[in-house]
């Protein structure tokens, strides 16, 4: 750096010399702090999601003499097998917003959910809101609400895996719900950081398992016990693949209940093949991005048949998805931390399409084009293993 004399070169030497160096430490700290943290990859869905934080809208606080609305008419329910409990086909997903990482509007969104008719909540131990989560249910319970009535949804995420992580993990998840059982439990992804980074030993430093079959296998094993002893009701799977979701259902214990995967009708055929398999062995389908996902769920609001069809039932673009997930039998979990917002996905019981409803929507599938924009988790090339 010395030997750059010249004055057309300082802006040069003040990048290379003095700013380059601190960004390389900065981004050392900011690894390493990831990297030390007790959920690494949920830390890291966490700061990606605080630039939002600076301009979004809280969710507003619930009333304090507001008492739970009824369940929606026409609700669907989903048969579980191995428990025979019935799974509400429309909840409520809390990741992946803004307000789904703001504990206060966590909290309000929930108990908005609950008091307004909503019972499914799908949470996970990536998104780290287990604790608002957790106070926002017992204050509805107090407000009037059953606790049988509320199907919660968790998952245990890869880095905890293995047969000692999960055994911490079941007790230390149920403190932060504060519930004595959650109704549904699901391995998030079948490989750590989502498949992107790692081979066959990736698990190794965390979990000791061999391999990541080994830490599913033996996840499993735990989780099936912790449901003999009535701390989970069933188990399921998101993100996994067809031979890994056998592997599962190979050790006969707990049956895999639900499939949790990116459902829409851009999906590719790799993605529609395994819901057809889950569909011919029993196993539940959850959608999420059920809109699109959070990249393309405006695109998909303003498209003229999904309009079209939203005007002919009286209902807004998004419930028309909603709808046409349900019927396609899968249970939707859409979030959003808007009251209003809420209840018209509670709404998307209200109305039925017709079949030509249905051909129609299932049509878009067919523009490649359009499907190239979707971002797809948990595809053969970064799951396999």
């Amino acid at each position: 750096c010395g030997s750059l004399t010249k004055a057309g070169v300082r802006m040069l030497r003040l990048l290379f010399c003095r700013l380059l160096p601190v960004l390389v430490l900065l981004l050392a700290v900011l690894v390493g702090y990831i990297a030390q943290s007790p959920i690494p990859m949920g830390t890291l869905f966490w700061l990606l999601h605080q630039p939002m934080l600076l301009t979004f809208t809280a969710t507003p606080p619930v009333p304090a003499d507001m008492r739970p609305l009824p369940r929606p008419e026409g609700e669907v329910f989903r048969p579980l097998i191995g428990s025979g409990d019935e799974m509400p086909a429309a909840g409520l997903g809390t990741c992946c917003r803004a307000t789904a990482y703001h504990d206060d509007s966590v909290y309000n969104t929930v108990l908005w959910y609950l008091l307004q008719g909503g019972r499914h909540i799908d949470t996970a131990q990536l998104y780290l809101n287990h604790r608002p989560i957790g106070r926002a249910i017992k204050e509805a319970m107090q407000r009037g609400v059953s606790r049988d009535e509320i199907f919660v949804t968790t998952k245990i995420e890869a880095g905890s895996f293995g047969t000692n992580n999960a055994k911490a993990w079941v007790p230390q998840m149920l403190e932060e719900l504060q519930l004595d059982h959650v109704d549904l439990v699901l391995l998030h992804f079948p490989r750590k950081w989502m498949g992107f980074f790692g081979g066959v030993d990736e698990f190794q430093s965390c979990c000791g398992c061999a391999s990541p079959r080994e830490c599913r296998e033996q996840t499993w094993e735990v989780l099936s016990a912790a449901r003999e002893n009535g701390l989970i009701k069933n188990l399921g799977v998101s993100n996994h693949l067809i031979y890994q979701i056998e592997e599962l259902r190979a050790l006969e214990k707990a049956p895999v209940s639900v499939n949790q995967l990116q459902y829409h009708p851009w999906v590719p055929s790799w993605q529609e093949d395994i819901a057809q398999h889950c569909r011919e062995n029993g196993i539940q389908l959850m959608a999420y991005f059920s809109l699109g996902g959070a990249q393309n769920a405006g695109s998909v609001g303003v498209m003229e048949t999904i309009a079209a069809i939203g005007k002919k039932h009286g209902a807004s673009s998004h419930q028309v998805m909603l709808r046409w997930a349900v019927q396609s039998g899968m249970t939707v979990i859409p979030g959003t931390g808007n009251p209003a917002h809420i209840r018209q996905n509670i709404n998307a019981y209200s109305f039925t399409l017709d079949g030509e409803d249905m051909a129609a929507i299932s049509r878009l599938g067919e523009d490649k084009e359009f499907a190239k924009k979707f971002m797809f988790f948990g595809g053969p090339e970064s799951q396999t293993l």
